[in-house]
């Protein structure tokens, strides 16, 4: 009998470790399933252009084989777009861009702040009419929906009692829609930087409406399955994108000169927007999700989210600080 016993617990313990190595296995083969990582490449993130610059996530992953793909991202709603058709793993957006993609069953995780930024104004030509945002009613506004300066567009019409409604949209890309100020073709345009510095120093066009407080900082985000599948290379990421912020403020100069020609501005453009640009802080947190949870209000308000969203979970379930706080513990 009692043979009969330590034969079963010895079977047993065969096929425990037979599932332990099969697993071991399968995790080894998933990982070295990647042959890319593909990450996107924005003016409105200057990390990213000095991390694509410096090429230090691709020294870090060609140790494991694997390449790095960097794709321009001309907008939030862009980075979301390619972040949802799996065209790249990694994305950068505002974090109410990022809230709305969520939303919109966009399958993310935002995992890292590469800027605290004052990127979005409301602008309008020089010498122009319109000096407050009740001004806009009836106007023609330039703006990228699904975007930041989407989202502060609408935020500045309510506290007029005005909605999109009372306003005519023109649906631009960012540099088109300053464009279309600068031609006359709009009365104002909800812009972003570098394009509002551009035209602030070029065109002496003016910033009518400002809000810091609005601007919902600058998300790094990755396609949810990628993360659940490969955290040891979301970690590798966000560890060459520390290198790259840490760097940038290190080094304020070459910095400056690495967006400027990235971005394709003048050092005075460059500067601009950067002296609105607050690299300092790259853990995502509760701050964040206050932040566009206001954002999600007025969103709710609008129509742009469904009523039926619940907006404090939706965020619960984008914000995922596990990741940057583990390499901030290292």
């Amino acid at each position: 009998m009692i043979s009969k016993i330590y034969k079963a617990a010895f079977i047993f313990l065969i096929i425990a470790a037979i599932g332990v190595l099969s697993s071991c296995g399968r995790s080894a083969s998933t990982a070295s399933e990647v042959k890319t990582v593909k990450l996107d490449y924005a003016y409105y993130n200057p990390v990213s252009l000095v991390l694509k610059e410096k090429k230090w996530l691709e020294d870090e992953l060609k140790k494991d084989g694997i390449e790095v793909e960097w794709v321009f991202s001309a907008g939030s709603n862009k980075a979301l777009e390619l972040l949802n058709s799996k065209s790249i793993d990694f994305g950068s957006t505002a974090g109410s861009a990022a809230l709305l993609g969520k939303a919109n069953g966009n399958p993310i995780k935002s995992i890292y702040v590469y800027s605290k930024p004052e990127w979005t104004a409301l602008v309008a030509r020089a010498g122009s009419p319109i000096e407050k945002v009740k001004d806009l009613k009836g106007r023609k506004i330039a703006v990228t929906r699904g975007t930041d300066p989407y989202i502060f567009l609408l935020r500045a019409l309510d506290t007029e009692g005005l909605s999109e409604k009372d306003v005519e949209i023109v649906q631009l890309q960012h540099p088109d829609g300053k464009t279309a100020l600068e031609k006359g073709d709009v009365d104002a345009w909800a812009g972003l930087d570098p394009y509002i510095a551009q035209t602030e120093i070029e065109k002496h066009s003016k910033l009518f409406f400002r809000n810091a407080d609005w601007n919902t900082y600058g998300f790094l985000n990755v396609r949810e399955a990628f993360a659940k599948d490969h955290p040891e290379i979301v970690e590798k990421v966000l560890k060459a994108y520390e290198k790259a912020r840490k760097w940038a403020i290190e080094n304020p100069d070459e910095f400056a000169k690495i967006v400027a020609a990235e971005s394709k501005q003048s050092e005075e453009v460059t500067a601009k927007v950067l002296s609105r640009t607050d690299l300092t802080n790259p853990v995502i947190g509760e701050a964040h999700k206050q932040t566009i949870e206001a954002a999600g209000e007025i969103l709710l308000k609008s129509g742009v989210i469904d009523k039926s969203v619940d907006i404090k979970k939706t965020i619960d379930d984008l914000i995922d600080p596990q990741y940057i706080k583990h390499i901030n513990k290292d």
